[in-house]
């Protein structure tokens, strides 16, 4: 097994952390602008600073994916176009879209962008990846509530269709499923498939009859133990989540991925040791989608970092002294890995400063056809065709949502 099988993908929610990436060995990062991306809550980059991070990134043998990957509203087409008129002109290694009709537009204006499909796109399934092969797709990310024999069934179909495969590995699972939870839109009008998901899942709720307080909030996802099964089921990418959180987290994450493939490559036994992942942010971990067990064991009553209370059991402490004890260990490593981070990237210059030269020279974004209505459904309402749409989806799911929910009433 030689390491270009795979392809470590890093979170870059800032320049810092794709430094932090970078120096830890990640074989792509991937990153959003200030606007039709994701994470709205990351600082992200401007099209002032993204020439500097890619000369970095492509310096360190670095791939560097943007994401478009949200819905785009009609009245912000003329916007992304000119957007992707900008991009064709970079060095940028490909695009994560998950609007259909974004996809199209690359494909028909921008055949030169290498399309990825976002985890947003829910793809589960033979019939999507075949087409979204149509639509040029080279890679698909895909759904995170998928287990390991799922995967590896669309993992063949992939490779038969020269289309790679993408999973996610470590980082935060969704209660909702990829690009289908509407919790935050319908609550407060932050839509995730818009890059504002306000996380109603980590709030505190009314307690249930069995005592829950935090009865949608999900352990973390971390496949570091299940990486021989994943090579196996033949998955190229693995994916870590985390555009939001820092350098540090970010850096220690790719650097245990970096050494365990590695470890693979090489024939040595896989390591166990999850101790620096434990340390840097954790809400406790859990495999339950990838090894398909859905139930009680994949959730935390508790939003916040794990660490303390794992470390506490991990030390058997029995007395409020050893806790503490706990805490200021944590405390000292962490500041220890903060540290060895920041002069780990120090010297990484990005030319931040420096004009754009290459953006500036875009081609002119091309015109648009305009469509003309479909008189077949120029009578449907709106709100028919979304109940509709809705109940699909929960035809498609309701197995997976009766094991997933059944703790909330047994």
């Amino acid at each position: 097994m030689t390491r270009d099988q795979f392809e470590l993908l890093a979170p870059g929610g800032d320049v810092e952390s794709i430094k932090a990436a970078i120096a830890a060995g990640a074989d792509a990062v991937y990153c959003g602008l200030d606007r039709f991306n994701a994470r709205n809550r990351a600082a992200n980059l401007t099209l002032d600073n993204l020439a500097g991070v890619l000369e970095l990134a492509h310096a360190n043998q670095c791939q560097v994916f943007l994401t478009l990957n949200v819905l785009i509203l009609e009245s912000e087409i003329a916007a992304v176009m000119r957007l992707l008129a900008q991009l064709v002109n970079t060095d940028i290694d490909g695009v994560i879209v998950q609007d259909l009709g974004l996809a199209y537009l690359v494909k028909r204006h921008f055949p030169s962008l290498d399309v990825h499909a976002s985890t947003q796109l829910n793809t589960h399934n033979t019939g999507q990846i075949e087409f979204l092969k149509q639509m040029t797709a080279s890679r698909v990310n895909l759904s995170r509530e998928l287990n390991i024999d799922e995967i590896a069934h669309l993992a063949h179909f992939g490779h038969q269709h020269d289309v790679l495969m993408e999973v996610f590995v470590h980082g935060s699972y969704c209660i909702g499923f990829s690009g289908l939870c509407y919790i935050s839109s319908a609550r407060n009008g932050a839509s995730g498939n818009r890059g504002r998901c306000s996380q109603p899942c980590r709030e505190q709720y009314q307690t249930t009859k069995q005592g829950y307080d935090y009865p949608l909030n999900l352990k973390d996802n971390s496949a570091f133990g299940d990486l021989q099964a994943l090579a196996d089921a033949g998955v190229y990418s693995l994916k870590v989540e985390g555009r939001i959180k820092k350098p540090h987290y970010v850096y220690t994450v790719v650097d245990n991925w970096r050494k365990q493939i590695d470890r693979l490559c090489e024939g040595e036994t896989l390591s166990e040791d999850t101790s620096e992942l434990y340390t840097v942010f954790n809400r406790d971990f859990s495999n339950g989608f990838l090894q398909g067990e859905y139930g009680k064991s994949m959730y935390i009553d508790n939003p916040r970092d794990n660490a303390v209370t794992h470390f506490s059991k991990v030390y058997q402490c029995t007395s409020a002294e050893q806790v503490q004890a706990v805490k200021q260990r944590l405390y000292d490593k962490k500041t220890d890995i903060i540290q060895h981070v920041d002069a780990k990237i120090a010297a990484m210059d990005i030319n931040a400063d420096r004009p754009s030269a290459s953006l500036k020279g875009a081609i002119e974004a091309p015109e648009l056809e305009k469509l003309a209505q479909n008189p077949e459904l120029s009578g449907q309402k709106p709100l028919s065709v979304l109940v509709s749409s809705l109940k699909m989806q929960l035809l498609v799911w309701s197995p997976m949502l009766r094991s997933i929910f059944s703790y909330l009433w047994d």
